[in-house]
């Protein structure tokens, strides 16, 4: 024991510790949106380049396995980039339940399977050769509600005066999330219907907040390259933006912007409260990239642009 006292007397080197708990966690690191679209792209261009080299290794055993067809790296496809955003709101309040749609500047990527209600023949034949999967009045929905016709699209539009008859189909349509509704631009009148039709088979984007008020959306895929992606996300942030409620907060006490109160921290809706509470970009097979709010807010001096420092 005495050989050790020396030691004990504070002859040991000193280490540093940082600690890493619930209450000192560990920040996390935050880039520009411009950046961060750039980690995502490099990851998938990072897959591709995994997939082509495991191809070269073992690309003949894989031909024999699965047919002459495959003469490429497998499953090759083009990812999705989709943005998710944690807003000060609480769904279970009234106002809060953010629900809307958005025509991007370069489209989504994806071509929705679109089906549209309306007692107009002419109008339902016009919608057809618009690139509408399908059309028609009641004689569609007697079909949908018989099974004749499957339910296999992405998105529904329909007339005002078509509404009343998708009562019989509405146990189908609506845990299918394809119920017209209003909020998302999915009842149009006669006048607009075919422009609509044109949006949607063209990849319009739906958003919605989930129970804990966050968004989840694809604006674009990976092909689209860094400026389109970019000129994706501003429309959808300005989307965002415009839909924001006058009242919002996910504090106990009264979300009202402007008022004082709410819950500590900024959460509960005051004046100082923050509407956006975190961003990420992400690929469809690869991780998150958190992102600076600075760069995705609009109402930001830095909005779509690099932070000074």
């Amino acid at each position: 024991m005495s050989a050790l006292r020396p030691l004990l007397r504070g002859r040991l080197p000193t280490v540093a510790r940082q600690y890493v708990t619930r209450a000192h966690p560990k920040p996390i690191e935050r880039v520009p949106i411009g950046a961060a679209i750039g980690q995502v792209l490099e990851g998938v261009e990072a897959r591709k380049a995994k997939r082509s080299e495991r191809w070269e290794k073992h690309g003949d055993s894989l031909a024999r396995r699965r047919g002459a067809k495959n003469e490429g790296p497998y499953r090759q496809q083009d990812e999705s980039i989709e943005i998710a955003l944690n807003l000060n709101l609480d769904p279970r309040k009234p106002g809060q339940a953010l629900r809307g749609s958005v025509s991007l500047p370069h489209g989504s990527g994806k071509a929705n399977r679109v089906v549209v209600f309306t007692s107009d023949e002419e109008l339902a034949r016009a919608a057809v050769e618009g690139g509408a999967a399908a059309a028609g009045g009641t004689d569609l929905i007697a079909d949908i509600a018989s099974g004749a016709v499957p339910v296999a699209y992405d998105r529904a539009l329909a007339t005002p005066e078509a509404m009343a008859s998708l009562g019989k189909v509405a146990r189908l349509l609506g845990p299918r999330g394809l119920m017209p509704n209003a909020k998302v631009g999915t009842i149009q009148p006669p006048d607009q219907l075919l422009a609509a039709v044109r949006d949607q088979v063209g990849g319009m984007v739906q958003y919605r907040t989930d129970r804990a008020g966050i968004v989840h959306a694809g604006v674009a895929k990976a092909s689209f390259g860094e400026e389109r992606i970019a000129d994706n996300v501003r429309a959808f942030m300005n989307a965002i933006q415009d839909a924001k409620p006058e009242n919002f907060g996910k504090g106990k006490k009264k979300g009202v912007a402007g008022a004082k109160g709410g819950k500590k921290g900024g959460t509960g809706g005051g004046a100082k409260a923050k509407f956006y509470l975190g961003a990420a970009v992400s690929s469809s097979q690869g991780r998150g990239v958190p992102v600076d709010l600075s760069t995705v807010d609009p109402t930001s001096n830095w909005f779509m642009s690099v932070p000074e420092e």
